[in-house]
């Protein structure tokens, strides 16, 4: 009398020990998975704000280069300022409109425009103005943008 022979035992499926290691090597492959994502999004995230900064830098020294040339006269209201050298000092917690309204999607960065008399090449300082507008977010992205403004004869 032959008695059928059963399969050994470890060919019947996976063991404990096995089990357990696969599910180690999966949870570390998706932790370096996830660790990786995890720092493109950051990279991206701090390119968006690279981003607006650079517009809002050029928005603000735009609209300093298209006032007229002339001296400070005293005025302090973003919608009153009109001529470059009245931007000197100017800083805006949060970004404002050429109006002085602020504009809520862009409150987390702050703005701020130096004006200081330069000599450019053969045009005297009393003549050239350099601007300098610096726009920072709480992130640490800063940029600064340069500009300058002649008196024309």
């Amino acid at each position: 009398m032959s008695r059928a022979r059963t399969p050994p035992r470890r060919t019947c499926g996976f063991t404990l020990i096995e089990l357990l290691v696969t599910i180690v090597v999966l949870a570390i492959a998706v932790a370096g998975v996830l660790a990786g994502l995890t720092a493109v999004a950051v990279r991206s995230a701090n390119a968006m704000i690279s981003a607006q900064a650079n517009a809002i830098a050029s928005a603000y020294l735009n609209e300093v280069l298209q006032k007229p040339f002339g001296v400070n006269d005293g005025q302090v209201l973003r919608s009153q300022l009109d001529v470059v050298d009245d931007y000197g000092g100017l800083t805006n917690i949060g970004v404002q409109d050429q109006t002085g309204t602020p504009v809520a999607a862009l409150s987390q960065f702050t703005v701020s425009v130096g004006v200081t008399a330069t000599a450019l090449g053969a045009v005297p300082a009393a003549q050239a103005r350099e601007i300098d507008v610096t726009v920072t977010h709480p992130s640490g992205v800063t940029v600064v943008l340069s500009g300058f403004r002649t008196q024309h004869p």
